[in-house]
C-alpha cells in the first residue's frame, strides 16, 4: 500500500513552489544551484523540499539561498524569509542593516565587506549572497556628503595607494584570489577608507579612482575564490566610488567585471545588460584598448544568450581592429590590461559559448602558450578550460595532456574556481580512465585538490 504523506504545515512555501510551476526535485535544484554560485555544496533533493512543506526548516545559513533561488523564480527582489513561511533572520549583508549594495554610503559600504572579509566572517559572507537583482541599478543615487576627519590625502597618498595595488594585483596574478585577500581587504579599510571621507580638492577624484581599483581587486579575488555575493558587492562599491570621481572607464571596467561573473554563473541577459552599460559608459576618447577589452566582453556576453552568433563574431572582428591599433602601452595599468593573450582567451570563452569546442581549443591553447611566466593562476584557469574543450571533443588524451603541463601553475595556487573546474575535468573523463595516460592525469588532479585541500590552498 502506498504510504500516505504528511499534511503540509508550511502553504507559503507551498504556494510559492506551485505559482513557479517547480516540482520538488526542481526546487532542490535551484536552491543547490544558488548554493554552488556562494561555495556551499548543497545536495538538497525532492525529499529535503518535502521535508521543509511538511515543518522542518533549513539550516540557519542556508536559509537565504533558499531565499534568492525563490527571488529569481518568481521575480520579486523584495521577497524574504517570511514569504516562504519561515522567521526573518537578521541582515547581515551591509553596513546599517541595508542589503541593497546599490544604497548608502560606499565608504561604508567598503569598510563593512573589508572588516567582514579581513576576520573571516563566513556567516556574513554566506548571507550576502549572489543576487541577479542586485545586477544594476534601478535609480540614480545621489552623491554622499561626508564628514570624516580632518586627515586628508594629497599626490603622494595616491600615488603609493595605487603602488600597493600594482603589487596586490602581482600577487592575485601568481597565487589566486585565495591567498592574502584579507590583506588588501585590511589595506583598503584602515588605510584607504579613512581618506576618502577627509579629503577633498584636486585630490579627492584621484583617491576615489585608486580606492575604486582596489575595490575592484577585491571583487575580482573573491570572485575567483567562488565568493560571488562578496565579489558583487566589491565590483558594485567600485562602481559606485568610480561614479564619485565622474571616471566613467573605471566605471565601465567594473561593469565589465560584473557582467563576467554573470555570464560565468549562468545569467546570461544579465551579463549582456551589464556589458552593454559597460559600453555605453564608455567616453567618447577612450583608449582603442579600452574599447577593444569591453567590445569582446560584449561579444562572449551575446554568446552566452544563444542568439545572435553572427552579431558576436562581428563584435570579436571589431574588438580584433581596436586592439590592432592600440598605441597605449600595455603595461601601462593592470584594469584593462587588454592584450593579444587576453583576446585570444575571450575569443575561446565566446566560441564555446556558441558550442564551437574545436576552434575554443585553439584559442585557449594560444593564449595559454603567449602567458607570462608571472601570470600562474591566469595559465591554470585557462589550461583547464583548455581541457575542457578537448574533452568536449572527445579527445580525453589530450586533455590529460593538457592537465599535466599545468603543474608547475597549479602549484601554490589558492582558487576556488579552478579547483571546481578541476573537479569537473575528474567527472568527465571517468569513462577515460582506463587509458594509462588518462588515469596518471586523473591521479595527479587527485592529489593536487587532496593537497591544495590540506594545505588550505584549494578550499
Amino acid at each position: 500500500m502506498r504510504q500516505r504523506l504528511r499534511p503540509v504545515t508550511n502553504p507559503r512555501l507551498h504556494e510559492a513552489i506551485g505559482r513557479i510551476g517547480w516540482s520538488l526535485a526542481d526546487t532542490a535544484a535551484a536552491i543547490n544551484q544558488v548554493g554552488l554560485e556562494n561555495g556551499l555544496g548543497l545536495t538538497y533533493g525532492a525529499g529535503s523540499v518535502a521535508h521543509w512543506l511538511t515543518g522542518t526548516m533549513p539550516r540557519a545559513e542556508v536559509i537565504p539561498i533558499v531565499v534568492e533561488a525563490f527571488t529569481r523564480g518568481l521575480g520579486i527582489p523584495t521577497l524574504t524569509a517570511s514569504d516562504l513561511g519561515w522567521p526573518q533572520l537578521p541582515t547581515l549583508a551591509g553596513p546599517e542593516g541595508l542589503d541593497d549594495p546599490w544604497s548608502g554610503d560606499p565608504v561604508a559600504w567598503i569598510t563593512h565587506l573589508g572588516r567582514d572579509d579581513m576576520l573571516d566572517r563566513r556567516t556574513a559572507l554566506t548571507a550576502g549572497i549572489y543576487a541577479i537583482s542586485a545586477a544594476l541599478p534601478a535609480r540614480p543615487h545621489p552623491t554622499i556628503v561626508r564628514h570624516g576627519p580632518a586627515r586628508r590625502a594629497g599626490a603622494s597618498d595616491i600615488t603609493r595607494i595605487r603602488a600597493m595595488g600594482d603589487l596586490f594585483q602581482e600577487m592575485d596574478d601568481q597565487y589566486g584570489g585565495g591567498h592574502a585577500r584579507s590583506l588588501v581587504a585590511a589595506y583598503l579599510t584602515q588605510h584607504v577608507a579613512p581618506l576618502l571621507c577627509g579629503t577633498t580638492g584636486r585630490a579627492r577624484p584621484g583617491l576615489f579612482i585608486a580606492a575604486a581599483e582596489l575595490a575592484y581587486l577585491l571583487g575580482w579575488m573573491a570572485a575567483d575564490d567562488l565568493r560571488t555575493g562578496l565579489a558583487q558587492r566589491y565590483y558594485i562599491q567600485a562602481v559606485r566610488l568610480a561614479e564619485e570621481a565622474d571616471d566613467r572607464t573605471m566605471r565601465s571596467t567594473a561593469l565589465r567585471s560584473l557582467s563576467v561573473q554573470a555570464i560565468e554563473l549562468g545569467h546570461a541577459k544579465e551579463g549582456l545588460a551589464l556589458a552593454e552599460a559597460a559600453a555605453e559608459g564608455l567616453r567618447r576618447g577612450a583608449s582603442a584598448r579600452k574599447r577593444a577589452w569591453i567590445t569582446g566582453m560584449r561579444a562572449e556576453a551575446l554568446a552566452a544568450t544563444g542568439y545572435g552568433s553572427h552579431q558576436a563574431r562581428d563584435l570579436l572582428r571589431k574588438a580584433e581592429a581596436d586592439l590592432e591599433h592600440a598605441d597605449s602601452p600595455p603595461e601601462g595599468e593592470w584594469t584593462g590590461n587588454y592584450r593579444r593573450e587576453s583576446f585570444e582567451h575571450q575569443v575561446g570563452l565566446t566560441l564555446a559559448q556558441m558550442g564551437d569546442h574545436k576552434a575554443a581549443e585553439e584559442h585557449f591553447a594560444a593564449s595559454v602558450a603567449s602567458r607570462r611566466l608571472v601570470e600562474r593562476r591566469t595559465k591554470a584557469l585557462i589550461g583547464a578550460r583548455l581541457a575542457e574543450a578537448q574533452l568536449q571533443q572527445l579527445h580525453p588524451e589530450a586533455a590529460a595532456h593538457t592537465v599535466l603541463g599545468l603543474a608547475a601553475d597549479l602549484d601554490g595556487v589558492s582558487s576556488e574556481r579552478i579547483r571546481q573546474t578541476l573537479i569537473g575535468i575528474r567527472r568527465a573523463w571517468q569513462p577515460y580512465r582506463p587509458d594509462p595516460f588518462v588515469d596518471q592525469a586523473d591521479r595527479f588532479l587527485a592529489e593536487t585538490i587532496r593537497s591544495a585541500t590540506h594545505a588550505g590552498l584549494l578550499p
